[in-house]
Order: C-alpha cells, then sequence, then structure tokens
C-alpha cells in the first residue's frame, strides 16, 4: 500500500508528454527545468532584428549630402568593398542594393568592425573608410550636420540609418527597413494576456528602435544597447523580483540568453544562440514563446493534480493498512486489495499526465515546423552580429 510508484511517476510523466506537445507545435525544449520555469515568467524580453522582424532587411533610400542625385561607381565600389569582410544583414542589403547598381568590389585592407557603431577599413592609398552610426562618425570627427534632421526623419520611420564616408569627406546616407514579421503583433498582444511585459532591448537607434516597437505594440524599449548591457538589464529585473524570459537569435544575444530564467532561441539563428537557450523555436515567431507558457502552466497544472492525488492516496491507504479498524471492527486489508489499490493510484496518475496530449495552445497552429532554405542561409551570417546592432 505504502509504495510510492504514483508519487514517482506524478512529475516526470506529465513533464514528458509536456515536452512531446511542444515538440508537436515547433517548440524543442531541451530540459525539463525550461518547462517549468517558463509558466512562470512576467517579463519577456525580446531583440528586434529577426525577432520581432523578418531579418531580411533591405535598402529603401539612398541620399547623397551634395548636389549629386546618385552615387558614383567609386563609391558604390567602396561600399561594396567594406562591406566583403562583414556578414551582417545589414551589409549583405547593402551589398546586394550595390551590385544592383552595377557596382563591383574595390579592393580594402585593415578592416574593423566596432561594436555598436559600424565598420571601418582602408584603401590602398591609405584613405579612411567608415560605414556606420551617427556615433561612428563622431568617433572619427565626420560632420553630418547637412543630413542630422533627414537621419531623425528616417529613423522616426522604422528606418536604420547608416552613413558613409571616404576620409573626412560624408559621401552618402543609406536606409535601411527590416519590416516587422506578419504575426508578431499578434503574438504580443497574446504574451500581453498571459500577462507577460514585453520589453525590447536591441542595439539599433533609439527613434528606429521606438518606431518597431510602437508598431509591435511594446511599451518599455531599451535600444543603443551592447550585448553586456542586455545582460545586465535582465539582471536588474531579476534584482527586482521578476522572473525573466529572453527571445533572441543572435551571437550578441547568447550572454542574454543565458542569463535570462528561460531563453527562447529563434530556430533560425545561430548555433551559439541555441546553444545558450533553454528552447528553441522552430517557427521564427513569437507564437511558440506563447505556445511554450501555456503548455508550462498547463503541464505544472497537471503535475500538482498528479502529487495531490498520490499523496492523498497515501494519507488515506496507510493508516487502514496499518490496521486503524481492527479495533472496531477486526478488519483488515488484504494483500490482494492492497496491490490493486497501487496500480489503480498509478493507473489514475498515468491516466490523468495523458490528458496533456489533448491540450492545444490558443495560438495559430504550427504550419512549418522548420526553417526555411531562405531563413537558414539569411542567418548562417548572424555570426558577425557580435559587432552591435549597427553592423
Amino acid at each position: 500500500m505504502a509504495c510510492p510508484c504514483s508519487l514517482g511517476l506524478a512529475t516526470p510523466i506529465s513533464t514528458m508528454i509536456g515536452v512531446g506537445r511542444a515538440a508537436e507545435r515547433g517548440v524543442l525544449i531541451r530540459h525539463g527545468e525550461a518547462l517549468q520555469r517558463a509558466g512562470d515568467l512576467d517579463a519577456l524580453v525580446v531583440d528586434k532584428t529577426g525577432t520581432l522582424t523578418e531579418g531580411r532587411p533591405r535598402v529603401t533610400e539612398c541620399e547623397t549630402p551634395g548636389s549629386s542625385a546618385s552615387l558614383s561607381r567609386e563609391t558604390l565600389g567602396l561600399l561594396v568593398g567594406i562591406e566583403a569582410g562583414s556578414e551582417h544583414p545589414l551589409a549583405t542589403a547593402i551589398t546586394q542594393w550595390c551590385q544592383k547598381q552595377g557596382a563591383t568590389a574595390t579592393e580594402v585592407s585593415d578592416f574593423q568592425a566596432h561594436s555598436g557603431r559600424g565598420v571601418t577599413a582602408t584603401t590602398h592609398d591609405g584613405t579612411r573608410l567608415a560605414l556606420g552610426n551617427p556615433a561612428l562618425m563622431a568617433d572619427h570627427g565626420i560632420d553630418i550636420s547637412a543630413v542630422r534632421d533627414r537621419v531623425e526623419t528616417l529613423e522616426s520611420q522604422a528606418r536604420t540609418v547608416m552613413l558613409f564616408a571616404v576620409g573626412d569627406e560624408l559621401r552618402a546616407l543609406l536606409a535601411v527597413h527590416d519590416p516587422l514579421r506578419e504575426d508578431a503583433r499578434e503574438a504580443i498582444a497574446r504574451l500581453k494576456k498571459a500577462g507577460l511585459t514585453p520589453i525590447m532591448l536591441t542595439g539599433d537607434a533609439p527613434a528606429t528602435a521606438r518606431a518597431i516597437a510602437h508598431e509591435a505594440g511594446i511599451e518599455e524599449v531599451e535600444a543603443g544597447l551592447m550585448p553586456e548591457d542586455k545582460h545586465a538589464h535582465i539582471e536588474r529585473l531579476q534584482q527586482a523580483g521578476r522572473v525573466v524570459g529572453m527571445v533572441g537569435d543572435g551571437i550578441n544575444d547568447a550572454p542574454a540568453l543565458a542569463r535570462a530564467d528561460v531563453g527562447f532561441a529563434i530556430g533560425a539563428g545561430t548555433s551559439v544562440a541555441i546553444e545558450s537557450a533553454g528552447v528553441a523555436l522552430m517557427r521564427n515567431s513569437l507564437h511558440g514563446v506563447a505556445d511554450a507558457i501555456e503548455i508550462s502552466r498547463a503541464t505544472m497544472h497537471n503535475i500538482r493534480q498528479n502529487l495531490w492525488g498520490a499523496f492523498g492516496y497515501n494519507v488515506l491507504g496507510i493508516p487502514v493498512a496499518a490496521g486503524i479498524f481492527y479495533p472496531l471492527t477486526g478488519a483488515l486489508l488484504s494483500p490482494v486489495i492492497a496491490a490493486l489499490a497501487m496500480a489503480a493510484s498509478s493507473v489514475t496518475v498515468v491516466s490523468n499526465a495523458s490528458r496533456l496530449r489533448h491540450f492545444t495552445p490558443g495560438g495559430p497552429a504550427n504550419k512549418a515546423s522548420t526553417p526555411t532554405k531562405s531563413d537558414s542561409t539569411h542567418h548562417s551570417g548572424r555570426a558577425s552580429e557580435a559587432t552591435g546592432g549597427q553592423q
């Protein structure tokens, strides 16, 4: 009668079924702790590029500070040359755009990536090249007063602005747009309904980040961050008593993913991000996070039912088997009945856990459980994201 089979089964069988149910929704949970903690989250930190947005940026505007209406072939060649050293999505977008204009790469040397700012290089004759955000231009003493208003306008329209300088001369302004994922706003609304506070942390410019956050329905935004800043921000949230989840897909998200109570890695992201996270989302959608949270809460509720049922069985059964009624009735519990009762308790726990197989989260069904070829190809270049949100 006192055999603890039902107590021993209560937690692992529910966890196993919960993990399997999550996998059917394209949510791969790497260990049981992540499944159990996901249901306790009350804050969710999200990256911008490739998480909220599609991760396929394209050049939408190209302007020159002077009278020229278009970039010269020399400038286009230098742009392709300096971006050849970077695999960042913004670099890919600019390179593809230049090549459509018929540009061929000019050979450069001394390529350097500056975290959260951009990239620099040197031409064969020693001329310095710089491509990045206004902070990089300020670092190199480049005057951008002629385009500052235009930069602010484009950033308010959710554009990422890149400035290109040759020597001390500002040659070009390029605006890159990475559109919001079509289901991002719906997923954020679903997460809010589940009781989570979404927070965007990004290395992009504040105006651009605020525009994307507003479109997605996120009120809390921190922009212009380095990878270590994201880690520190999550640490502060935890010290304030929050249970924090983190969603990201690049190398620069890995420290934050590891620090969060539960890390969610977009399945088409870098292997470093996936290894740092407790949950991998095979769909490139935040609906996977909401699915994981709902499945976690259902699993934990099921575990508590199992434990209370198994514990209650022992509380009632052991005294009977010990002969509590013998002084009054002279009756003892038959070993056959005790064996049947023990088996019945285990069957009850297993049957209750099996109900999880029929649990369906409230989000859209998983139509594509694996990343597309284009997603995988695109994100394979995210290794250079350690250089920050602007390259």
